[in-house]
C-alpha cells in the first residue's frame, strides 16, 4: 500500500470522528506521522482497551468496566434520588458540578420523531423497573433544554408523576439548544441546585 493511500485511509477515519473536520483530521494525521512509534502505539492501546473493557453499567446504562458503574456501587449516594440524563457524557458533566450526590439513569438518547426514537428505543422500561424496585423520592430530569429534551422530559414527567414520586427538571441557567455536555461548571451546578417541579 502506498503512504498516500495510508495517509488517506488514516485521515478518512480522523474524518469519522464527532467534531474533526479534514483540517483537523489532516493536523491530527500529521502529528502522528511526526510521533515516535512508541505514542502512536500507547494512543492504539488506549482505543482497544477502552473498546474491549468499557461497557454500559446493567443497573443504570452509564459506562462501566465491572457490571455496575462505580457511582452505582457507591453506597454513599443519596439512594433516593435518581437523575436521569440522556447520554453517559451527561453523567460527567454533572459529576464536574460536585453539586449532585445521587444516582443515575441513562436513557440511551431522547424521543425524537424525526429520527424515529421514541420511548420504546430508550431505557424508559428499565427506568420505571428501579423506580419500583428501589426507595426513589425524587426523580431529576436533566436532558438538553432543547426541543427533543423537553419532549422527552415531559413524556418522563407524566408517566412518572402517578407513581407518587417527585419529578423535577433542572432549572433555567442552561442555554436552549445547548448540551450539558458544553455547560460550565457554574452554570450546570445552579441549574441542579435550582431545579423546579414539572
Amino acid at each position: 500500500m502506498s503512504a498516500d493511500r495510508s495517509l488517506q485511509i488514516l485521515l478518512d477515519e480522523l474524518g469519522r470522528l464527532p467534531g474533526i473536520g479534514p483540517k483537523s483530521a489532516q493536523r491530527i494525521a500529521y502529528y502522528l506521522l511526526e510521533a515516535d512509534a512508541e505514542e502512536a502505539r500507547r494512543l492504539a492501546d488506549a482505543i482497544l482497551m477502552v473498546k474491549n473493557e468499557v461497557h454500559f453499567c446493567s443497573r443504570c446504562f452509564n459506562y462501566a468496566t465491572g457490571d455496575e458503574c462505580a457511582i452505582c456501587e457507591d453506597m454513599s449516594r443519596d439512594r433516593n434520588r435518581i437523575c436521569v440524563v440522556g447520554e453517559p457524557r451527561d453523567v460527567t458533566a454533572i459529576e464536574r458540578t460536585g453539586s449532585y450526590h445521587g444516582l443515575y439513569h441513562v436513557l440511551g438518547g431522547v424521543i425524537s420523531p424525526m429520527d424515529k426514537i421514541g420511548p420504546d428505543q430508550l431505557h424508559v422500561r428499565e427506568l420505571l423497573a428501579r423506580l419500583g424496585a428501589e426507595d426513589i423520592e425524587e426523580v431529576i430530569i436533566a436532558t438538553n433544554p432543547n426541543i427533543e429534551g423537553e419532549t422527552t422530559a415531559s413524556y418522563l414527567a407524566r408517566t412518572i408523576k402517578p407513581l407518587g414520586i417527585t419529578v423535577t427538571r433542572l432549572a433555567s441557567g442552561l442555554p436552549v439548544g445547548g448540551d450539558l455536555e458544553y455547560a460550565d461548571e457554574l452554570t450546570l451546578g445552579r441549574a441542579i441546585e435550582a431545579r423546579r417541579a414539572l
